[in-house]
């Protein structure tokens, strides 16, 4: 095809903020093109005049030759003309601000190579600046107010570029040529530290201060890209455990950021699928095996994992570089249980309970957002390394999840704990980053903001609200959302499990689900949690569930999952005094104790029977006496799965017998009891008991995919972050040669539920 031609073209997908209209820019001048590129709010529109031949060849490339942080979804050629454009050059030409709102808002990203470079290059102008960054690399999503991706449009609109940052910005070779966020030492954000006694310090000397408070054991509250971290230097013990004073978190482990991958490898065992995900620019927390030594045992204690990340900012860079160990423990700055603090004024009143100093600068954060956590599993039977999201969040959010078909204009809030909102926009999911659990004014504030916040960017106007079933949700209970004007859609929380891992995996038809998680309000109205469902987004039917089990004392059995232990070990052996001497670990309660739980067992005192098989794993961790009182969510199922040391191989399983719909764990519970007896080893047994979980679930699905004649399975709930659950159900399902599913684009505990709220919710309003 030869000839000169006039082509509009449109591109979508991540295209603003990553450097994509300057790459336009240069392959039009490379293939001596006129016209130009502009962003608007479906994306960028160019216009192309030249070589027909030129123009199918640049046509190709948009996508093919794309930067490194664009996601390009589509290019279309909107219309071909075989006329000349007037234009003499190729220009990038100023935003438009009308018109549909889908490109997509870039994530956060980390320090590219050349920042890097710049940053330690004494000859630089840049050298050293705490805040450099260019079209390849930087914040984003949280410095975003609005689209399209224009400086004004960001938290930089207040800082004005000087004469050399304005000539870059204007200068199409360069590799800050319309990087919004450009700055530099003269003209940009600044650096400040502000410790106790009232005194501050500024730009390198703040840096300067903050590794000498560090280094004398200090607590440092860092400003960090969605908000402030609490940081100690991880190899000193005194420090750590000063912080898990200070924090009240006396077991729950710590991440750690480290300087580079070479000390990464130093504190964790990492594959090369690892350390890709590392090196990625999300720079998420990645779960991965603990070398022993390398760090202080009280960060991660009772666990064979260490959560560890690559810094993703310039100034962790700086603080690392002159770390004396260069490996600093990095948590949420957040008092427990609220939101991680995004403020400076906010930290500055609230984290000197916690922090010696504190660390901040002056470029304000839009959007809070915490560090993402992910694991990759291999094994020899896995179609590659698996990689399952603990939380989704920076790096990852805010890009949607491509279901396949279009959905009505829905948001739906999430259920209570790990929560995440979602809006639905055509065939498009956005899912919010990570929240937290609704136990707070403040948490819930936020819960609502970042749904308000993802409607304003995209211009969204969702027709309902859709929640969860359970009564005593605070996300159900308000229901004044962000302005829906249809009546609120209720989904049953398991069926929200099971439809998020259909949506995301694009399935559609029968599908058996096997959803096992702490607690969800069931159809019935009693508390779910163990549950094999058969359905589609239409509706589902339980077809088996888990044997109940008492919560001695409600919502405090969780709290102290001894009392759960109690209440399995008197189902199983039927008295007190059995019990105690099948399990031991029961003689830590004092008899008067043990007493009242047994009464309030047998009389259904204040003990709720739940289906629940994340609080089976509970009792079973109380009854080892591996954790028979937790400090945070599922821990002792944590320690009892990390009494695996993530070795993968089954072993002989305990039995758990079939009554109708209901699965019996009261064999398995007698056998381990037996084992325990014999001096089996606490790993040992956690093994028999993690085997015979999976054993249990191959052979409900082979029964129900006989009867049924559905082959397509999905994994859902929080109780498949145990990875050894996890990856033994997905090999031996597709052995038996069902379709199994799992995971991979959202977590599979309730950070993922709102995306299958909508789903359902999608198809009750059709009906």
């Amino acid at each position: 095809m030869t000839g000169h031609a006039t082509w509009q073209i449109r591109v979508t997908g991540v295209v603003q903020g990553v450097g994509y209209r300057p790459f336009v820019y240069k392959l039009a001048r490379e293939r001596r093109l006129a016209g130009w590129v502009r962003n608007d709010p479906a994306g960028v529109l160019i216009e192309a005049s030249g070589d027909s031949s030129a123009l199918d060849l640049f046509t190709a490339e948009l996508s093919d030759r794309a930067p490194e942080l664009a996601r390009v979804d589509r290019v279309a050629v909107l219309d071909r003309s075989a006329e000349s454009s007037p234009a003499t050059s190729f220009e990038i030409v100023h935003s438009e601000h009308t018109g549909a709102k889908v490109a997509l808002v870039p994530a956060d990203t980390h320090v590219c190579a050349d920042c890097l470079a710049e940053l330690r290059d004494p000859a630089d102008r840049r050298f050293r600046y705490p805040f450099i960054n260019c079209t390849n690399c930087g914040p984003r999503y949280s410095i975003i107010g609005a689209l399209p991706y224009d400086r004004t449009h960001t938290t930089m609109r207040s800082f004005v570029m000087c004469a050399e940052c304005e000539a870059e910005y204007r200068n199409p070779m360069s590799r800050r040529f319309h990087a919004q966020p450009n700055a530099c030492a003269d003209c940009g954000p600044r650096l400040f530290l502000a410790d106790r006694q009232g005194t501050v310090h500024e730009d390198l000397e703040a840096l300067r201060h903050c590794v000498r408070e560090l280094a004398a054991g200090r607590i440092v509250a860092i400003k960090s890209v969605g908000g402030f971290h609490l940081a100690v230097d991880a190899t000193d013990a005194e420090a750590v455990a000063l912080l898990r004073r200070r924090k009240r978190r006396d077991s729950k482990p710590f991440a750690v950021m480290v300087r580079d991958l070479d000390t990464a490898h130093r504190v964790v065992e990492l594959s090369a699928a690892e350390e890709a995900v590392l090196r990625s620019p999300a720079r998420p927390i990645l779960l991965a095996r603990k070398r022993p030594g390398t760090v202080a045992d009280g960060v991660a204690p009772r666990n064979p994992n260490l959560g560890v990340m690559l810094p993703s900012a310039p100034h962790h860079h700086l603080l690392l570089d002159e770390a004396g160990s260069g490996i600093l423990v990095m948590t949420s700055g957040n008092v427990s249980g609220y939101p991680i603090v995004h403020r400076n004024e906010d930290a500055l009143r609230d984290l000197f309970g916690i922090a010696d100093a504190i660390l901040y600068h002056d470029r304000d954060i839009e959007s809070r957002v915490d560090d993402s956590v992910v694991r990759l599993s291999v094994h020899p039977d896995l179609d590659g390394p698996l990689l399952t999201f603990l939380r989704r969040a920076r790096g990852y959010a805010p890009y949607p999840v491509e279901i396949g078909s279009p959905l009505r204009p829905l948001v739906a809030y999430g259920a209570e704990l790990k929560t995440t909102v979602a809006l639905s926009a055509g065939s498009r999911v956005y899912l919010s980053q990570h929240i937290g659990d609704l136990k707070n004014d403040e948490t819930f504030a936020a819960h609502r903001q970042t749904a308000a916040h993802l409607a304003a960017l995209y211009d969204l106007r969702p027709e309902s609200g859709v929640y969860d079933m359970h009564p005593d949700f605070r996300s159900s209970q308000a229901q004044q959302g962000i302005g829906e004007v249809g009546a609120p859609i209720f989904v049953q929380h398991h069926h929200a499990h099971m439809a998020a891992c259909m949506a995301e995996n694009q399935l559609t038809g029968p599908t058996i689900g096997v959803v096992f998680d702490g607690a969800g309000y069931g159809a019935d109205g009693t508390i779910w949690g163990g549950e094999f469902l058969v359905g589609d987004f239409d509706g589902f039917e339980r077809a088996a569930h888990l044997r109940r089990l008492a919560l001695i004392g409600g919502d405090q059995a969780v709290r102290e999952p001894i009392r759960t232990g109690v209440a399995i070990a008197l189902d199983s052996f039927g008295d007190i005094d059995a019990a105690v001497r099948a399990f031991p670990a029961l003689g830590s309660l004092d008899r008067e104790r043990r007493q009242v739980y047994a009464t309030m067992h047998a009389r259904a005192i204040n003990s709720p029977e739940v289906s629940s098989m994340g609080r089976l794993f509970d009792g079973v961790a109380a009854l080892l006496g591996v954790c028979g009182r937790a400090e945070y969510e599922a821990q002792g199922p944590i320690e009892l799965e990390g009494l695996l040391d993530r070795e993968l191989e089954l072993a002989p399983g305990y039995e758990f017998a079939r009554d109708g719909a209901e699965v019996d764990f009261r064999p398995a519970i007698r056998a381990m009891a037996e084992d325990l007896a014999a001096g089996v080893t606490l790993a040992d047994i956690s093994r028999r008991f993690h085997s015979g979980v999976v054993e249990m679930v191959r052979r409900q699905c082979r029964e129900l995919a006989r009867t049924t004649g559905i082959r397509q399975v999905v994994l859902s709930g929080g109780v498949f972050l145990n990875e050894y659950l996890l990856v033994n159900c997905l090999v031996l399902l597709e052995r038996d040669g069902l379709e199994v599913y799992s995971h991979r684009q959202v977590p599979p505990n309730d950070g993922g539920i709102a995306l299958g709220q909508l789903l359902v919710a999608d198809r009750t309003q059709r009906e």
